[in-house]
């Protein structure tokens, strides 16, 4: 039974065949040791034919589709004219081998032909990769590393530029940056505190906020400076007048040591540092807040920003953590001690990640491993919803942070919570009524400006009728004045002509007296 092997480089598809497969035997270490001499491979596979992609935007949609299991038009038509006809009603006496069966599944599915895939094709395929630029003689040499390293640039390129979800990584690189914010600014205002309690160690325990401890530390700066005209200004930073009065009290009888002019500019620089941290911290928290609005919304109101954005980013992406199911959910973050129980047959975790929920906080002890795996299933189902919707609303998770609400009164008063069916059927009632309010105000906004349109292109007709209109009636005066005129050198010159005619009948009648 002939072999044929299908290998696709960067720079066409390239179809061999494989001479002597019965004196081998399909003996994979046979091929294996005989891949790397081209005297003794060369004598087994030959090129039947290589038909070179047209361009560099041709080679990555065709890579594009066998990197799928998808067999192109093009690749379908190399197939049908290189290879043997398949008679209908009769088994073929060749078989095609590719490196993926996904692909070849798709070619037999098509073409009726029949593939396999298996260590031998691939001992073979991977002989014809080390030795395809001398099977193909019209390659220059570099051309097929050029053509291979331009491919994997721009399939690489679209691969990033089309993922779905490539905006889970902003999600997962600011809860990092939350939670390093957060040990930095607790070290640093640390280091604040027993910097300036050197100079000032009262302070320490009349404000105990870090962030207002570091404002009146760059406020004071030196404590022998402050009276009771600075009251007023603490008052403003501390919020509250009794604080403001014991700092000023605490200041005059302080027991710490005088600070240089130099010390007391870099404490002050220091504490400024710590409070741009602090102000960054917080814009970064707005950002993650809206993010997660738009890429997990039902999640984010089932469990938080936080929670819900350390599940992402720990799961690496909202699609993973979709296919998550609830029990690997439940103890996503507790993976050690997952193994340490395991090995050690002693008890496993109940919770993860989802410790750190508001529902799991308020149940009882008895109750957080059931209420942590009740909560677990919701955070899959709401995970799922906003992977796969397509469009993205929070009438879910509201509905599921419902449900979780009366589960916990369930464990603690008994009161009976709802099924999970009429739950999903208010919850889809929800959703349709804000897709239709959506609906009802894109058409609004749609006919208002339709109707702006309108009033605009009126307004200008009316503009451009009202000039044309100004026009004739200037045209208009201007012929009027023409005829005037003209009537007027009429009637002199008929005036004139009239004179001279007057001036003739007189002379006549002169004449005709003298006779």
């Amino acid at each position: 039974m002939a072999l044929f092997l299908l290998h696709e480089t960067a720079a066409g598809y390239a179809l061999f065949e494989a001479h002597g497969i019965d004196e081998i035997g399909q003996n994979t270490e046979a091929v294996r040791n005989s891949v790397s001499d081209l005297t003794r491979f060369g004598k087994v596979v030959k090129l039947r034919s290589f038909n070179p992609f047209t361009s560099a935007l041709e080679g990555l949609e065709q890579i594009n589709a066998v990197s799928e299991g998808i067999m192109t038009d093009e690749l379908r038509t190399v197939l049908e004219t290189s290879l043997p006809k398949v008679k209908e009603g009769k088994k073929p006496k060749f078989s095609l081998g590719v490196a993926e069966s996904k692909i070849g599944s798709h070619i037999q599915d098509a073409t009726k032909i029949p593939c396999q895939s298996n260590e031998f094709v691939n001992e073979l395929i991977r002989g014809v990769r080390l030795h395809f630029d001398k099977f193909v003689g019209d390659l220059k040499p570099g051309d097929l590393e050029k053509a291979q390293l331009g491919l994997c640039h721009s399939y690489s390129r679209a691969k990033v530029k089309f993922n779905v979800n490539r905006v889970d990584n902003m999600v997962i690189q600011a809860i990092f940056l939350l939670d390093t914010l957060d040990k930095d600014i607790n070290s640093f205002a640390m280091r604040v505190r027993e910097w300036y309690s050197w100079h000032f160690p009262e302070l320490v325990k009349i404000v105990n906020d870090n962030y207002l401890y570091c404002k009146v530390a760059k406020y004071v700066e030196d404590k022998s400076k402050l009276a009771e005209d600075n009251i007023e200004a603490l008052t403003d930073l501390v919020g509250d007048e009794d604080k403001a009065k014991e700092i000023v009290e605490a200041a005059k009888a302080s027991m710490g040591q005088e600070l240089s002019p130099v010390d007391l500019i870099n404490v002050h620089q220091f504490a400024q540092r710590v409070m741009d941290l602090s102000d960054y911290r917080r814009r970064l928290s707005d950002y993650l807040t809206t993010k997660m609005n738009d890429i997990a919304p039902n999640l984010q109101s089932l469990v938080g920003d936080s929670v819900g954005a350390r599940l992402i980013s720990h799961a690496g992406s909202l699609t993973n953590l979709a296919k998550c199911p609830s029990s690997t959910l439940q103890i996503l973050g507790a993976e050690k001690a997952l193994f340490r129980a395991l090995k050690t047959r002693g008890n496993t975790p109940k919770y993860g990640l989802i410790f750190h929920s508001s529902f799991i906080g308020r149940a009882s002890a008895k109750n957080k491993g059931r209420m942590a795996r009740y909560l677990a299933n919701k955070c899959s189902i709401a995970s799922r919803i906003d992977c796969f919707s397509e469009k993205g609303t929070s009438a879910f998770g509201d509905k599921l942070r419902e449900q979780v609400e009366e589960r916990l009164d369930f464990y603690d008063k008994g009161v009976a919570p709802r099924k999970n069916i009429d739950v999903m059927k208010s919850a889809i009632e929800v959703a349709d009524n804000l897709d239709t309010e959506m609906e009802t105000e894109e058409v609004s906004a749609k006919k208002t400006k339709k109707k702006k349109q309108k009033a605009a292109a009126d307004e200008e007709a009316a503009e451009t009728t009202n000039g044309d209109k100004s026009e004739k009636k200037k045209k208009k005066k201007e012929k009027r004045k023409l005829e005037q005129e003209a009537d007027v050198q009429d009637q002199v010159v008929d005036e004139s002509a009239n004179g001279e005619s007057g001036k003739k009948k007189k002379k006549k009648s002169k004449r005709k007296d003298v006779d």
